[in-house]
């Protein structure tokens, strides 16, 4: 179904995109893979989403709600997902060979470095000065994709009283994830489950 034109004076809204080929996936992760330090969340979420436009923000939302639930790195998760989504099976290995490939050597090359110079109280400094910077990085992310959350289907305020109860329980109560996503993840699902049931 073709979407209707925009109405006269409002902006047109953006063609959506995708990758051209597995080896758009390869490079377009690889370049992802090697500005994320301290944390690629921010990053994905803005070459994705806003840069590229592979994924509309509900689209991110929900994959990366599902990646994150899902057993290993969440941003591998991820890139097998959207991978998948384009090119199946050659372009899921082609996003996580983007995602690990060149980015093995860097850490490789880097724990040398860091073996060599952990001693230094400048290095150590420097290190828990990136852990701020990623603690903001995921910290705006989450804020920029609360928007989405309008849409859902158990409303805005119940959505950001299950934001709110995950991160008391994981930031005060100290309860271990899994517990969390286990108990809250899975109220959030069935009630979902049963206000969209037809």
């Amino acid at each position: 179904m073709q979407p209707s034109p925009p109405a006269s004076g409002a902006a047109a809204p953006s063609a959506p995109s995708h990758p051209q080929s597995p080896r758009d996936l390869f490079v377009s992760f690889t370049f992802l893979a090697l500005q994320g330090f301290g944390g690629v969340l921010a990053i994905v979420q803005r070459e994705m989403v806003e840069k590229k436009k592979w994924l509309t923000p509900e689209q991110f939302l929900e994959d990366w709600a599902v990646a994150q639930v899902m057993p290993g790195p969440n941003v591998i998760n991820l890139a097998l997902m959207i991978g998948d989504r384009y090119f199946g099976l050659r372009g899921a290995l082609a996003a996580v060979a983007g995602m690990l490939t060149v980015p093995l050597f860097v850490i490789l090359a880097l724990a040398v470095l860091y073996a060599h110079y952990a001693g230094n109280p400048q290095v150590a400094g420097a290190l828990r000065g990136m852990g701020a910077v990623s603690g903001g990085l995921i910290a705006a992310t989450g804020i920029k994709l609360i928007p989405q959350l309008r849409k859902h289907p158990l409303g805005f305020a119940t959505c950001l009283a299950f934001v709110a109860l995950v991160f008391g329980a994981i930031a005060w109560a100290r309860i271990p994830l899994g517990w969390v996503l286990l108990v809250l993840g899975g109220v959030a699902c069935g009630w979902t489950w049963k206000k969209i049931a037809p």
